[in-house]
């Protein structure tokens, strides 16, 4: 399997995850997956709650997700909305940076194409100690 071929499946398991958001307040289902370095593949979406601050984005659920599993480095990151052309947040990318440096970040367009662009790209000066 290709490249492409990998990352559109990886696409879909986004897109069956969302199925699962909780978002009674937003009505924005958005589901991701991860794959690891190893080729495992974790997901998760978006929960929200009252206390808006407290709301986990599905970005980072299924990067805590893979990391709780033992994942180590992440190679890529697909997220889905129905809606399309939705990239990542803020907190997101620098979470995505701190465990994938060079990661390919993959989401659907409005007219259901796929767009890849590299985490360095959508976050070029993230925050490291290093």
């Amino acid at each position: 399997m290709n490249k492409k071929e990998i990352y559109k499946q990886l696409l879909e398991f986004a897109k069956e995850t969302a199925k699962n958001s909780y978002s009674p307040y937003s009505k924005f289902k958005v589901g991701a997956a991860v794959l690891c370095e190893d080729n495992k593949v974790f997901c998760g979406t978006n929960v929200e709650n009252a206390s808006y601050g407290l709301t986990m984005c599905a970005e980072r659920a299924a990067v805590f997700t893979a990391i709780s599993n033992g994942c180590k480095k992440i190679k890529a990151v697909a997220i889905y909305n129905k809606n399309g052309n939705f990239s990542p947040c803020g907190a997101c990318r620098q979470v995505i940076a701190e465990f994938a440096k060079d990661a390919d970040i993959i989401y659907n367009t409005k007219n259901n194409k796929i767009k890849i662009i590299k985490i360095t790209k959508l976050l070029p000066d993230a925050f490291n100690l290093d």
